[in-house]
């Protein structure tokens, strides 16, 4: 999953970074509500963790905003703070789950996952051309090929696939499926994009491609014939 954690206490930052990092996830790191609101799309995250107490303003005033402005994204607040009444606002501002301090590891991982499967459920299948790309099951298929996708496979995919036949920067590409704090080599996107033409070659999804746009990035060109059937 790709996560993003809104929390300023170093100490929680370092442990859930490194924690949910051995389980595989990736995670961005805001420190403060305003930090949040400027990050981007909460879209682009699978779930986002936000803590009630910020440094310059309530989580669940944060919140309010990511909710006013249409953003959907699940979203699990935790705080130190239990009682029913705080419970019952942070829920009515939008969040989808709610954990109080101190918590147990393996619980949080568990209602990450249900989250985030809540999330992909929302989303249906996307045609591309003749593939189909499963939300749910993360997977690229073909009539009854299938070929399954790794999580980066998946977000890179998924950012392309929202709106074909218009290029992609190579910055919000790398940003949106890697993070914005990603210090690997420069030529992975590169590799990813491979990944995913083989895939796409082996489903013999011949109407589905990915194209490099000279000093832009990528595009996903479906043939229009294809596309509209």
């Amino acid at each position: 999953m790709k996560l993003l954690l809104v929390e300023d206490e170093e100490k929680m930052v370092g442990l859930l970074r490194q924690g949910l990092g051995e389980e595989g996830h990736e995670v961005d790191v805001c420190g403060n509500g305003r930090a949040a609101l400027a990050q981007g799309a909460p879209e682009d995250y699978d779930v986002i963790i936000l803590d009630w107490s910020l440094p310059d303003m309530e989580g669940v005033s944060v919140l309010r905003q990511w909710r006013e402005s249409g953003a959907q994204t699940p979203v699990l607040m935790l705080t130190a703070r239990g009682s029913t009444g705080e419970k019952v606002m942070g829920l009515r501002a939008g969040a989808d789950d709610y954990l109080v301090k101190p918590f147990d590891f393996d619980e949080l991982l568990a209602r990450l996952e249900a989250l985030h499967r809540r999330g992909e459920q929302q989303g249906g299948p996307v045609r591309l051309g003749s593939a189909v790309l499963d939300p749910r099951r993360r997977v690229l298929r073909r009539g009854a090929r299938e070929e399954p996708l790794t999580a980066r496979e998946f977000s890179l995919l998924s950012v392309l696939a929202r709106q074909p036949g218009e290029p992609q920067v190579r910055a919000r590409l790398m940003a949106q499926a890697w993070g914005l704090d990603f210090e690997g080599s420069p030529n992975v996107l590169e590799v990813y994009v491979g990944y995913l033409r083989t895939k796409l070659e082996r489903l013999g999804a011949e109407d589905v491609s990915i194209r490099a746009v000279r000093g832009v990035g990528y595009m996903l060109a479906v043939a229009q014939e294809r596309r509209d059937s």
